[in-house]
Parts: C-alpha cells; structure tokens; sequence
C-alpha cells in the first residue's frame, strides 16, 4: 500500500495501471502512463531485453559478509544476504558453512552478543525501509524473537551493560527531534524504564565498567557532537567539557573506569584519539595521524589499543600499547575498507570486515598472540574473475577558484576515448572511498565506461577546512568543482567529453540534478536516485527528528535570507535548464528524502518540456534493499545508459 503518513509522502500517486509495462519512451507532450509491476511503480521505462538482464545477473549475484560478534562458542556472526534482504548468520570456524538464523522479508542489522553466556544476542529490524528501527533479542535456546521496544518508535544505539543484564538505547517519534534513553532486560519488555528525556540526537554510547554510568553522545553536527555521564542511581547528567565545541566519533571507557579514550578534532584539522580523566578534566593526546582516526576499540583488560586512520580514502589498521607506547606491526592487507573492528571478550582476537578490489567484503579474525590473520569468510563473486578489478587509480583537478579536488578514476581498457560516468556520493559529508563495486566494475568491463568518483568539497576525510567548504551560502561551489571535472575529462584523450553522464543518491541526487541546472549542454544525461530536489521542501518534510541536523548543514529555512536563497539554488525552481535527459528513482517509504522530492522533480522537468524516466519502489526506503528491486533498478539505469550513452547492443 502507498503510506499514507502525510509528511513521509505529501504527494498522492494516481493512474497506477497493474501489471503493465511501457513498451518506450512517449512524447513530452503527453501524459506517460503510470504503470505498475508489484510493487515497482514506473513511467517511460521500456521493456528490458533479456540480454541487458543475463550480462547483469552475474555482478548482481555478487554478495558480501560484514562482521558482527563474537559467539559463545568460539565462531562468528555475520551479516550477509542469501535471499532478498540481509539476515544475521553464524559461521561455527573459518571457512566454514554458513547457517541463517534469521529469516525476515525485511532487512536486519547484525547481531550483538548478550555478555552473560546465555547465547541470546539482540539486533534490529525495520519495516520497507522506513528507518523505524524495532529491538528485539533472540534466543538460541528457543529459535524465538522477543521485541523489547515499543512500536511506533524509533530505536537507535542498543548497548548492553558489562554484566548482560541491560540494554539502553535512544527512543524517538517522527516528529520529535529530542531522544529519549531507556533501559530493559529486554527479556522482559515490561521492565522498560525511561531513564531520561535527552536533547537532540542523544544516544547511548558505553556503559561504565561497573555498570553504574552510562556514556551518552549528542550528534550536532559533522563539526559538533557532546558527551555526557548519565549517573544511573540519581539519574543525573553531566556534560563532558562543556566549554568545547568540537567533534567527537567513537568513545570508550578506560578498564578501570576513570578515563575516556575518545576520537575527536579537538585542536587540529584532523581527528585523533584522546584521553579525558573523568576527575580533573585532565586531556591527553594518545595517537595522531595526518589523517583522520575513522574507529578504534580498546582490549577488555585496558592495555592494546586497535583503530584504523582514513588515509585519503583507504583504511589503515593500527595498534598501539597502552602500557608501554610500543605499537604493534599491524598485518598488511590489500588496499581497501575496514569495519566493524572488534576485540573477542577474552582479549585474544581482533575481528573486523575487509573489503577491496577484488573482494566484495569478507570477516576476518587476527590471532593477537601468534599474528596470524585468518579470513573467515569467501563471499560468492557471482562467478567473476575477480583479478580484473583493479583499485582506481587517485587523480587531483583544480577546481574554479584553485581548490585541489581528489578523485577515483576506473579507466576501462583499450584506448578510447571512452564514456564517463560521473559518481557523486551522498552525505554531503560523505567520502567516495576506494572499496569494491560491482556496478563500478559492470560499467567498466561490459559497457566500455570510466567512472569518475570525485570527492567534491564539503567531502569528510580532508580536514574541517575542506569539509566546511560547501555550507549554506556556499552549497553550489561544490556544483561547480563537477564543471572543474568535466573541464579535466575533456582533456583525457582516453575519455570522451560528449558522452559523460551524471550519477548519485541522497544528497548525491541533487548534484545531480544541479549539474543538470548548470551543465546540461556539456552532459549526456543524469541518474537522480532518492534525491533533494528543493531544500525548502526537504527540510520541511524529511523526518522531524533529522530535521536540525540538516539545519546545521544546508542552512535554516525558517530564516527569510537562507530560504530565499535555498529557493534560488532549488532545482525545482531551476527545471527549464535541464534539458539532458533525467532518470528518477525513490523509495516510498523514505524518511530521509520524501518520495515527495521526486515527484515534484519529475513534474516540474516534465512542465518544462522534458520526458524524465521514473522509478518507484513502494517497499523502500532511502535506497534499496531488496535484491529483486535492485535487480530492477540496475537493469534500468543500464537501459538508459546505453540509451544516453549511445552504447548500442554490443
């Protein structure tokens, strides 16, 4: 069914057709027909030919396992998908036989082990991608699932006390922009207890050792977050430094209890990892890198330190200990990401999720004691040879006012000159990353494509400086450093100038649509997937509890200059400039970016005389999950690929 919940979908779908398809594009002048295939509602997609569907199955089937804990009996769980969506799995020895244990239609999250040796674990569930995460705890013994939050809910960062007995997370409403923090045995749901009503974004982040504190953060901004000690026996909050407006990422107790190790750009343009004496304030500089700390965790008895840097996009894991500054020789690792970094409850292994090039993403398990590293799974690569898939290779371009923008260049072989999709991350401060793609790798091998992955300004990963480049006032600057990339891609002589499309989700999206405002004479079309199409709008509409941290980002619409401008930078109100042709994908059920951001997208495009092609999943969210409507999509955007593209049928 279409939602029916006024902000998440302000815009009503009519003319569905079931069971219909268009058999291609129709004139601008007239209405398309609306039709609709389960639960995929479309216009002005042609028919996919049977051999788009068969070259695509392969990099479609590739899969990817994520690790999530350790279990009790000395294997693993992980996260990986053998249906339509991702289920938690347990992998009993390396290399082992994977055997599910959840079996949901919709996505969960991984599992988290309860501390207590029970085997039980808790994790995560939405429904179509609504992002109104449910808790639940899963019991071994049993093969059943109790859910411990309250529906109608939103539930974020479940964390267990030391002895098992707990769990606290963060409650919000779609409305409310404050959290609330709770605590439950959630094997009895009834024990829910409402500790305090937080401001922002609060979330738990780590009980104390002795259970008697819990560690909240509040999310502000990528510039601004804050800690604070929830005393659990008064139930009195104190914030941490409260004179200092920095960043802060992960945070972990000392063992004893009396410090914080915290990652934060205190003082620097980078984040490093830090120590905060809980009793005299007292800061420590632990561990700096000319890169940003992206993760760390620290052993259960205190003494080794483990994180990765983000050294320009790959992932570096480091060591240091705590007791005698020596730092440990890491295990190399071919050239890629790492999450998920963990210590095994006994301190004897670290466990993390790798991935590549030439692997989709495996869990791997370092023996601390002897070194050795052991890969723990071999994700199925849909029968590719792999060792095609090179890493790309890192480019600077100077942007319009001087700016070096980094990029990601996969340049296909021969000699060209070749297409150019151009891949522009969401976030904003997101950061394209050099890990594995199968859609990356289709476009390079089977349709003869480079693919540009710029991180334009406003990017994460550079220092606060880059990273504050694109605020408010500043927002189209990032627009015109894809103007300076096109300007680099008409200089290659391997790549072809005339044929470059644009690409990206979320905030990616409006770039898209805003390269589109401003260079659709120099492109050769553009993929909008769940994109911002006016900011006045998208703030007003996305979820009441997101809405001041885009505030924080975009600007406040509530103010008459920054609205006004807003509008003039909308794309909404810029649709007679794009005249490339446009691709727009949506998920309905998206709390993030309203379905209704796309529909008045395509009908602002179409008043202007363009014919966009429009993709509608009723049972996603802000992207898609399922494998089937991934499928579909994917076959879609190579049809209007190689439409745009002029790509033929080879």
């Amino acid at each position: 069914m279409i939602p029916t919940r006024s902000k998440l979908f302000p815009v009503a779908l009519t003319g569905l057709v079931l069971g219909l398809w268009c058999t291609g594009p129709v004139a601008a002048d007239s209405e398309p027909e609306r039709v609709q295939q389960g639960n995929l509602v479309m216009e002005n997609i042609p028919e996919i030919p049977a051999e788009v569907r068969q070259r695509l199955r392969q990099y479609q089937n590739v899969r990817s396992a994520s690790f999530s804990d350790f279990a009790p009996d000395g294997g693993i769980y992980i996260l990986t998908r053998f249906g339509e969506t991702n289920q938690i799995h347990h992998v009993a020895r390396p290399m082992g036989q994977r055997r599910q244990i959840t079996f949901y239609d919709e996505r969960t999250s991984g599992a988290s082990v309860r501390p207590d040796g029970s085997g039980q674990f808790m994790f995560a569930r939405d429904v179509g991608g609504d992002e109104f995460f449910q808790g639940f705890l899963f019991d071994p013994a049993t093969a059943r699932s109790i859910q411990f939050t309250e529906s109608g809910t939103r539930n974020l960062s479940p964390s267990w006390s030391p002895d098992g007995a707990k769990v606290a997370w963060a409650s919000t409403t779609w409305e409310e922009p404050n959290h609330k923090i709770w605590v439950a045995d959630p094997a009895d749901p009834g024990s829910r207890r409402l500790l305090v009503q937080a401001e922002g974004t609060t979330v738990p982040a780590e009980w104390s050792p002795d259970g008697s504190r819990l560690l909240l953060t509040r999310y502000i901004s990528i510039n601004e977050a804050r800690l604070f000690l929830l005393k659990l026996d008064s139930g009195e909050m104190v914030q941490i430094n409260p004179d200092q407006q920095v960043a802060y990422g992960a945070a972990r107790f000392s063992a004893d209890g009396d410090k914080l190790f915290v990652v934060t750009d205190a003082g620097a343009e980078f984040r490093r990892i830090k120590t905060i004496d809980l009793d005299s304030g007292a800061i420590e500089l632990v561990s700096e890198h000319p890169w940003d700390v992206q993760a760390m965790d620290l052993s259960p008895d205190g003494r080794l330190l483990a994180y990765t840097i983000n050294a320009g996009g790959i992932a570096e894991l480091h060591f240091l200990n705590l007791e005698t500054g020596e730092r440990p020789e890491a295990p190399q690792l071919p050239t890629g990401l790492i999450g998920g970094l963990r210590f095994s409850p006994d301190g004897e292994r670290l466990a993390f999720s790798h991935s590549y090039a030439g692997s989709p993403g495996d869990a791997w398990v370092l023996e601390l004691d002897s070194g050795e590293l052991v890969r723990w799974t071999e994700s199925e690569v849909g029968g590719l040879d792999t060792s095609r898939f090179q890493p790309p290779e890192l480019i600077r371009f100077e942007s319009f006012d001087g700016l070096e923008i980094p990029a990601f260049i996969h340049r296909p072989d021969g000699e060209g000159p070749h297409p150019v999709i151009v891949s522009i991350h969401g976030g904003p401060e997101s950061q394209a990353r050099p890990g594995f793609s199968s859609t990356f790798m289709y476009w390079v091998h089977e349709l003869g494509a480079a693919v540009a992955v710029p991180n334009v300004r406003g990017s994460r990963g550079y220092g606060n400086e880059f990273v504050n480049l694109d605020n408010v006032f500043l927002r189209e600057n990032s627009v015109f450093d894809i103007g300076a990339l096109l300007d680099w891609i008409a200089e290659q002589p391997d790549l072809d100038e005339d044929r470059v499309v644009v690409f990206g989700g979320s905030y990616g999206g409006y770039m898209v649509l805003a390269s589109l405002v401003h260079y659709s004479d120099r492109l050769a079309g553009g993929i909008n997937i769940v994109g911002i199409s006016n900011f006045v709008t998208f703030l007003e509409n996305t979820a009441g509890y997101r809405r001041d941290l885009r505030r924080a980002e975009y600007g406040d619409e509530r103010d008459p200059e920054v609205r006004e401008f807003l509008e003039s930078i909308s794309p909404t109100n810029n649709a007679e400039r794009i005249t490339a042709p446009l691709f727009i994908i949506q998920g309905a059920n998206d709390p993030r970016v309203p379905a209704s951001e796309a529909e008045q997208i395509l009908e602002a495009v179409r008043n202007a005389g363009g014919d966009p092609w429009y993709l509608l999943a009723l049972d996603e969210g802000h992207g898609f999950s399922r494998q089937s409507n991934r499928d579909f999509q994917r076959e879609a955007e190579t049809l209007f690929l190689r439409e745009v593209l002029a790509l033929g049928d080879d």
